[in-house]
């Protein structure tokens, strides 16, 4: 599967964003999709997931209440709805497929190029 991640831009603290994640090549309700982040000098961290189907989804503790992750299958398209943001959410954001829900970015398979979040104070 290909992941086209977009969205992303510059934005004042406090601002929203919404991400968006294109599918394309498999079917894309077999795949648990999630969202990753890597801000400058630090390592990729995971920040929400959500199952196949929807219904199930975890966050980073950090991003809990301001971010919403969904998902519209007959779309083919995952989103990040992002709220309040912050000046340490800026980073570039990646989607990501996998088998199943998870934290771990081992546990997932195929990678978006990522999309820039910039948040200034």
């Amino acid at each position: 599967v290909q992941l086209q991640a977009s969205g992303g831009g510059l934005v004042q603290a406090g601002d929203s964003l919404r991400l968006s994640c294109a599918a394309s090549g498999r079917t894309f309700s077999i795949y648990a999709m999630g969202w990753f982040r890597q801000g400058p000098g630090k390592e990729r961290e995971f920040v929400a997931t959500i199952s196949r189907i929807g219904g199930s989804e975890y966050y980073a503790n950090s991003v809990k209440g301001r971010f919403t992750i969904s998902r519209d299958n007959a779309k083919n398209t995952v989103y990040l709805q992002m709220n309040s943001l912050k000046p340490e959410d800026t980073a570039i954001y990646y989607c990501a497929a996998g088998g199943l829900v998870a934290r771990k970015d081992s546990a997932y398979d195929y990678w978006g190029q990522g999309t820039q979040v910039t948040v200034s104070s």
